[in-house]
């Protein structure tokens, strides 16, 4: 197996805890997003399993064993934390080569991960040259470079324009699809909403969720539902002897806060009254996840 598992994981820097007693697992097949606000403890964590900081207490393994005891770890693990982290006087070309020198990775792969990036037409550019962008492909080339069963992306959106957004959405995707495991950490909800399968949330350090996508959002976003009938003035009057407040929309349309499409179906059927359009109104996950981490959110913007 390829998963990453971290237990217990605690990491204290002189009296503050960044991370808490951490434990979740993130299995193969499957895009994992990484929530949580500023300080929540997500690239210690990260760092943590990558072997660049040495955990307080407990641990953390990718297959099984810590990252530090692979011989040729970009064959394991493709990681992008900080796409600004390469020389700037190298090319990408000659920045890629050293990496598969240093793992026994042929010249050919780094050819075809520049293709994939979409980065071959520059890759004999200097790195100081590249735009955000760029550099995010290139981090992402990087990544890839071992064909790894695991990756970690850290805000792998970061500087991508709306082209760029879609292909590594999709190149996400086709990762977990080809059974390998997939850790993105990003604040971008759209992004995380767009491509993962399973949330991991953190908050101060602690764990706050571990749960499939769709459950999450149902577990905290609070139930809406829109509904038509052909007779508005009966349904409002039902709605509202339930203690509903149903607010009118275009069409004929009502939306009802904090109900269900089958509660609002039930009450409707017991009271005679026709309905022609009834849905429940999906929640998002920023809603969902403004929710759960409000409390555990350490930087917040005063009201004015």
């Amino acid at each position: 197996m390829t998963s990453i598992e971290v237990r217990e994981l605690t990491k204290e820097y002189g009296r503050t805890r960044a991370v808490d007693r951490l434990t979740f697992r993130v299995e193969p097949g499957r895009v994992t997003g990484f929530l949580g606000p500023n300080g929540a403890g997500k690239s210690t964590t990260l760092r943590l399993v990558l072997g660049l900081d040495r955990p307080t207490s407990g641990g953390a393994t990718v297959g099984g064993r810590r990252y530090a005891t692979y011989d040729e770890p970009l064959r394991q693990v493709g990681a992008l934390l900080d796409a600004q982290a390469a020389h700037g006087a190298r090319t990408a070309r000659d920045h890629l080569l050293a990496l598969a020198v240093s793992n026994r990775i042929g010249a050919a792969r780094v050819d075809e991960v520049l293709a994939e990036t979409g980065i071959a037409a520059v890759a004999r550019r200097r790195i100081r040259t590249f735009s955000l962008g760029m550099r995010q492909r290139l981090g992402i080339a990087a990544a890839l470079l071992g064909d790894p069963p695991v990756l970690i992306l850290d805000e792998p959106a970061n500087g991508l324009d709306a082209e760029g957004m879609l292909w590594i959405r999709e190149l996400t995707r086709r990762l977990a699809r080809e059974g390998r495991t997939v850790l993105i950490s990003s604040h971008l909800m759209t992004e995380i909403a767009a491509t993962a399968d399973q949330l991991v949330v953190l908050g101060r350090g602690r764990l706050l969720a571990d749960l499939p996508m769709r459950e999450f959002i149902a577990s905290r976003a609070n139930p809406r539902a829109r509904v038509r009938s052909t007779d508005s003035d009966r349904l409002r009057a039902a709605l509202n002897r339930a203690g509903l407040l149903p607010v009118p929309g275009e069409g004929g349309l009502w939306t009802v806060d904090g109900a269900r499409a089958e509660d609002i179906g039930a009450l409707a059927a017991r009271e005679g009254i026709s309905v022609l359009e009834l849905t429940d109104e999906q929640g998002s996950l920023e809603q969902a996840y403004l929710h759960l981490t409000s409390a555990d959110a350490e930087f917040t913007a005063k009201e004015v």
